[in-house]
């Protein structure tokens, strides 16, 4: 039994022994652990903070190097500023010294002058001097040998003066009076004359304005179209400002050209009648219609020569005297005009024993130049003698043609009584207005203008010459030229033209497809 409870305590012993060691070296495992984990931790906050160190270290150091480079830049810039100023402040001095040596320079040369002239006017005013003098002398000499005093002698001259001009004004009025009697009887009839004229029967001239009547209002809308595009499209066809208003049942065409004005009108009225307005249609009618006005132009002048009498007529002739229609000269219309002139020479060829067929001839022919298809620079009459020689008309008829306005010498009799003809049915008070002729060509000069830049096609001048439409080739000028085009005919114009108010260019520029589906 005690021995039992003897190996029992030696075996609690020797098992808490055992347990000790056991637990201490689990206990020493665990510390050892522990220190372990605790040295990683502390090597990996060290590297950390190593880090967060570097980091800082780099950002100060990148900020303190930005700082430096903006401060040297700061005063590299001041620098150069400092730099600029000086090279300002040497190119002032420089410029002040060269313009104090100019004024030196130029207050030598005054001075000199100055002196020059002092010494000018002492020798004139010893000269004077002298001149007074002598001429004192020269009078109490000339008083001396007359026997009279100085005033005695003055007023004699005077009145010898006095009676020679009298003389003379009495002679320049009685030739006044002469030539005054020899041409009174002359002005008298001029003014019998003229007044009559003045009270005549007023002579209707072409205007700029044709007026289109309409049945209703209604027609106005569809005229003008959505948006506006078939009035636009009539007015880029024709050339002529069409103008709706307020004006009840009328539409006004407005153009310097009547041949445009008539194709406009004639247009117009079978668009109207046949009620489809569209901006195809428009261009379709106003080609017909052109065609329709070209037609009419040579059926005028086959009626003319039939009228008068004239025949054998070169088919063109004939053509540019229907144009003459639509053509007039300081506001007379062309054709009236040339017919009145071929009747006038006519009688008056007829009174003095010539061939009144040949002055008719001419008469009607004198202004054939005004109206050629081409326009070259060339007086209207030698462009019309031109004509005339072409199309095999008489020599005597081409030298009247050409020598009407004295540009070429006058050969024959006809040649006169073309002259005074011309000038009897220009001369007619109310016949011709000067104003409306100027206002053509002006417009004419205009559209020319513009015309001359390489890539136009088409210019209308509407608005009274207040706007010009030009209308350019899409395949010859691209969208970048169009502005620079418009501003060049802007300045030629500025430059070169007078015209009132101001004159708006606008360049149009429209690339068309058009393709047929059969």
């Amino acid at each position: 039994m005690t021995l039992s409870i003897i190996l029992a305590v030696a075996g609690l012993i020797v098992g808490g022994v055992a347990g000790y060691f056991g637990v201490s070296a689990s206990m020493k495992g665990k510390v050892a652990r522990k220190l372990k984990e605790a040295e990683d931790q502390r090597e990996a906050v060290k590297r950390n903070k190593l880090l967060e160190a570097k980091e800082k270290f780099l950002n100060m150091k990148a900020e303190f190097e930005k700082e430096v480079a903006e401060r040297n830049s700061k005063i590299q810039q001041a620098e150069n500023r400092a730099q600029q100023i000086e090279n300002r402040a040497q190119q002032k001095e420089q410029q002040v010294n060269q313009k104090q040596k100019e004024l030196d320079r130029k207050s030598n040369e005054a001075d000199a002058i100055k002196e020059n002239l002092e010494k000018q006017l002492v020798l004139v005013d010893a000269k004077q001097s002298e001149l007074d003098k002598l001429q004192l002398e020269a009078t109490e000499k000339l008083a001396t040998i007359a026997g009279l005093t100085v005033d005695e002698a003055k007023t004699q001259l005077i009145e010898s003066i006095k009676d020679e001009a009298k003389t003379e004004a009495m002679a320049y009025v009685n030739e006044m009076m002469e030539d005054a009697k020899l041409t009174a009887n002359k002005e008298a009839k001029r003014i019998i004359v003229q007044t009559i004229q003045r009270v005549a029967t007023e002579t209707a001239i072409e205007n700029s304005v044709t007026v289109f009547n309409i049945e209703s209002d209604e027609v106005k809308g569809r005229i003008i179209g959505r948006e506006g595009r078939n009035i636009r499209a009539l007015e880029a066809a024709t050339g002529v400002e069409i103008i709706v208003d307020d004006t009840p049942e009328a539409i006004v065409l407005s153009g310097f050209d009547p041949v445009r004005r008539e194709i406009a009108r004639l247009a117009l009225h079978q668009l109207v009648v046949d009620g489809r307005i569209h901006p195809a249609r428009i261009e379709e009618v106003v080609a017909k219609t052109r065609k329709q006005v070209e037609e009419e132009i040579v059926e005028i002048g086959k009626r003319t020569t039939i009228d008068l009498g004239i025949h054998g007529l070169h088919p063109e002739l004939i053509r540019l005297v229907g144009k003459m229609k639509y053509r007039s000269s300081y506001g007379q219309n062309l054709l009236q005009h040339a017919r009145e002139t071929a009747n006038l020479c006519a009688i008056m060829a007829a009174e003095l024993g010539l061939n009144p067929q040949k002055a008719k001839r001419a008469g009607l022919l004198h202004d054939i130049g005004k109206v050629p298809d081409d326009q070259p620079e060339l007086p209207h009459a030698i462009l019309g003698m031109n004509l005339a020689e072409k199309y095999k008309e008489k020599p005597d008829v081409c030298n009247a043609i050409g020598a009407h306005h004295d540009e070429v010498e006058m050969t024959s009799l006809l040649a006169p009584i073309v002259q005074v003809c011309d000038a009897i049915s220009g001369a007619r008070p109310g016949a011709r207005r000067e104003i409306v002729e100027a206002y053509i060509k002006r417009l004419n000069d205009l559209e020319n203008l513009a015309l001359s830049y390489p890539g136009v096609v088409k210019t209308y001048a509407i608005q009274a010459g207040r706007e010009l439409r030009v209308i350019v080739g899409a395949d010859k000028v691209d969208d970048k030229t169009v502005e620079t085009l418009s501003y060049d005919i802007a300045k030629k114009i500025q430059d070169e033209m007078t015209y009132p108010g101001q004159v708006k260019i606008t360049v149009i520029r429209e690339t068309r497809s058009v393709s047929y589906a059969k």
